[in-house]
């Protein structure tokens, strides 16, 4: 039984409204938690465990740019214990983008330093990497581009990004040279990696011509249509599976090469291969996301009124890579001005391609415009937070459509009374602990929500215990669990009586885990197959389905309580419920809002940086599970101190090596870096979004923070840093006089 919900209309109350069951929203435990914490719950490397499997070894370029003229493979399949040496046109030379049909392969050139042209396997993974140094590559040399700065002005507009390249409303040129106020500057911010826990790792294994491969993905749907495309077999013959993700954070939205590897492998060798990119060749053979120049132009009244806004991005990518960092995303949106103007250039680069990494264009571009706001309000002499609060658009002031539902003053002004802002140094560089500067900062925060086409099955069985299947993904966010919890809230069933099984391409086609959609579409689909389940019920009980009520495992109609075995009669009962995008996503502006403050201490003498504490205020609609929401939100506060602070990769100019190709020289927070962490989320539900009322919160918890604690810097001291991250090297020299003669 399929039934299928269209989102065209905005949803009524519903159960959930209801909570009859009382486990919507709360905030339960995972679901999966035991068997992670015991170490039961096995990753894409961990399969196939007392097999007679084969191991896999990159082998790596060893330039920049280059034509590949032979590859030597001799003295490798000479070592004890290796079984093949793959290579061809068909290597895959980076991770493939998001919902692309395929990844870029090698074709007989290196695109990037370190890129994969050839892959050893043997039977132990020691004897693959000792053998992978044997494997002489020879090339012919190119001229390589391995920076943006001296080439600004080159880029090209892509037709194939995560929106539009361009948009625009009016004449933004010249309304900015008419406005009474003109701010025009420029905000730099570097590339980064994901850095996710688990390195990207398959296994692969063969059953005649059928292929099977256990990888860490987030999107099952294209990823497996991407590995059939790389090993030239029909789609119908792969299964996939990824039922536990150590951390994705976009890196894994395409497969990376070793999936591809690993099946190529496999199919050499005619045995299973297991293939773990070393971290190095994470950082340097999957994606990253790319550094990014933007220009920032606010044209205003002498008021402080925002009368047009303009944010032009340049972002690198390698050839045939359509992606760019889409920094402007939110400035579409997010503040008002009857012309606008919003751009974004890709420069042709021959260092590791760009994709998507959590919250792309949100985590890069308000580290420029919520700058940029802030330094406005310097200007105008009018605190951050009233200057945001006089230049809140009542509707979309780009598309000129409603918003679903907007709480970002509310996020803000709660935050500020949350945080103490009314005690914020009101003079730059005015308070001092010693020799400690101590600043407040804050910035707004939104996220583009998006609904997906997902679908979920649910299977009652007699005894009344559910199941729920779908090829969704877990990448650590709690998707296990927030499924868990709406099936048994919709059912009326206890927790422990609802299983889910996910990760799986044999299960319902899902929306997978990227873009903050993945809650609220796969969630939405196991809403309609629970709706359906219901109607089920009440049609064979003989009643209206809205007067039916399910608790504890008993249907509740015309004062009679039968228990679901009793209903079911010995039959398993099994629907599908399926969700789809509808006209409420045209017809509205539907996003997440927040609001981050920080309060940061600058040493007078080295001008280090300590984050004191960070708040943030979020609307997010519904909220399907507080805990797993809230340690999203923790995530992306430390993951702000790293871009505030510490986070970039280090590129050498003259051949695009990664230089900084590790966890010990790609610098993320630590414990001694992250103070006391707040989060609270305000109460919403946006009937527009979703039949959850719900939209996504875990890359709104990123978007603003580095921008709010560069604020903060700038109260601490009154040196204002557009280049991040904000380093010891660059604020020194900017400190007030005192204070750099104290130095």
């Amino acid at each position: 039984m399929m039934t299928k919900h269209v989102m065209n209309e905005p949803i009524g109350e519903t159960r959930l409204d209801r909570n009859t069951q009382g486990v919507i929203g709360k905030g339960v435990d995972r679901y999966e938690g035991k068997l992670k914490v015991s170490g039961k719950a096995p990753y894409a490397y961990e399969h196939l465990i007392g097999e007679d499997v084969a191991y896999g070894f990159v082998v790596v370029g060893p330039v920049g740019r280059a034509r590949v003229t032979t590859i030597d493979v001799e003295r490798a399949l000479a070592e004890p214990r290796v079984l093949a040496v793959v290579t061809g046109d068909a290597i895959m030379r980076s991770s493939a983008q998001p919902m692309s049909p395929a990844g870029q392969t090698m074709d007989g050139e290196i695109f990037h330093y370190n890129q994969p042209v050839a892959l050893v396997v043997a039977e132990t993974f020691e004897a693959a990497r000792s053998a992978a140094r044997l494997v002489k590559v020879e090339y012919e040399a190119q001229d390589g581009r391995y920076e943006i700065e001296s080439r600004r002005g080159s880029g090209r507009a892509s037709d194939t990004g995560p929106m539009a390249a361009d948009t625009e409303r009016g004449d933004f040129e010249k309304a900015f040279a008419e406005a009474e106020v003109q701010f025009d500057q420029t905000y730099r911010t570097p590339s980064y990696h994901a850095a996710a826990m688990e390195p990207h790792a398959s296994v692969a294994k063969w059953d005649g011509d059928r292929l099977t491969v256990w990888s860490s993905c987030q999107l099952l749907e294209t990823n497996i249509q991407q590995i059939a495309n790389g090993v030239g077999v029909e789609v119908s013959k792969v299964r996939l599976l990824s039922p536990y993700i150590g951390g994705g954070f976009g890196s894994k939205l395409g497969i990376g090469p070793d999936a591809v590897l690993a099946a190529l492998g496999a199919r050499e060798t005619g045995r299973p291969v297991k293939l773990a990119l070393t971290r190095q060749n994470v950082f340097q053979a999957t994606s990253r996301r790319g550094e990014t120049i933007q220009r920032v132009r606010i044209g205003l009244t002498k008021a402080g009124q925002i009368t047009c806004i303009g944010h032009e991005t340049e972002t690198p990518n390698s050839e045939g890579e359509g992606f760019f960092e889409p920094s402007g995303i939110s400035t579409n949106f997010l503040y008002p001005g009857k012309d606008r103007l919003v751009t974004h250039r890709v420069i042709a680069s021959d260092v590791l391609m760009c994709s998507a990494v959590r919250a792309p264009g949100e985590a890069t571009g308000m580290l420029a415009t919520e700058c940029a706001l802030d330094e406005l309000a310097e200007q105008f002499g009018i605190d951050p937070v009233a200057f945001r609060r006089m230049n809140e658009p009542e509707k979309d002031p780009q598309e000129d459509v409603p918003f679903s539902s907007r709480k970002l003053l509310d996020c803000i002004e709660e935050g500020a009374k949350r945080f103490g802002w009314a005690d914020r140094p009101a003079t730059p560089g005015s308070r001092r602990e010693g020799e400690w500067l101590i600043g407040y900062g804050m910035a707004s925060a939104s996220r583009a929500n998006s609904l997906m086409e997902s679908s979920a099955e649910i299977a009652m069985s007699p005894e009344g215990r559910a199941t729920v299947k779908t090829a969704m993904t877990d990448i650590g966010t709690g998707t296990y669990t927030i499924l868990q919890q709406i099936a048994a809230e919709m059912l009326g069933l206890p927790l422990d009586h609802v299983d889910v099984l996910l990760g799986d391409t044999s299960l319902p086609e899902s929306s997978g885990s990227g873009g903050s959609w993945g809650a609220n579409s796969a969630g939405s689909s196991v809403y309609v197959a629970a709706e359906a389940m219901i109607k089920e019920f009440a049609k064979r009980l003989g009643v209206e389905a809205d007067g039916l009520t399910l608790k504890d495992g008993h249907a509740i109609a015309h004062n009679r309580q039968i228990p679901f075995s009793e209903i079911l009669k010995g039959e398993t009962l099994t629907v599908t419920g399926k969700i789809e995008p509808g006209d409420t996503a045209d017809k509205t502006n539907q996003a997440s809002y927040g609001a981050h403050f920080a309060e940061v201490a600058v040493n007078a003498t080295t001008g280090e940086t300590r984050v004191r504490r960070l708040l943030m205020v979020g609307a997010a609609g519904r909220i399907l599970n507080e805990k797993t929401a809230t340690s999203q939100c923790y995530g992306g506060q430390i993951w702000g101190i790293g871009y505030a602070l510490e986070e970039a990769l280090v590129v050498d100019p003259r051949n695009g090596l990664i230089v900084n190709h590790d966890l010990a020289e790609y610098h993320v927070p630590v414990q001694a870096d992250v103070p006391k962490l707040d989060v609270v989320l305000l109460e919403e539900r946006d009937r527009y979004a979703s039949p959850l009322a719900g939209k996504g919160i875990g890359e709104l918890a990123i978007a603003g923070v580095g921008a709010a604690i560069n604020n903060a810097i700038f109260n601490a001291t009154g040196a204002r840093i557009r280049c991040y991250p904000v380093t010891m090297d660059k604020l020194l020299p900017h400190l007030p006089d005192e204070v750099s003669a104290a130095a």
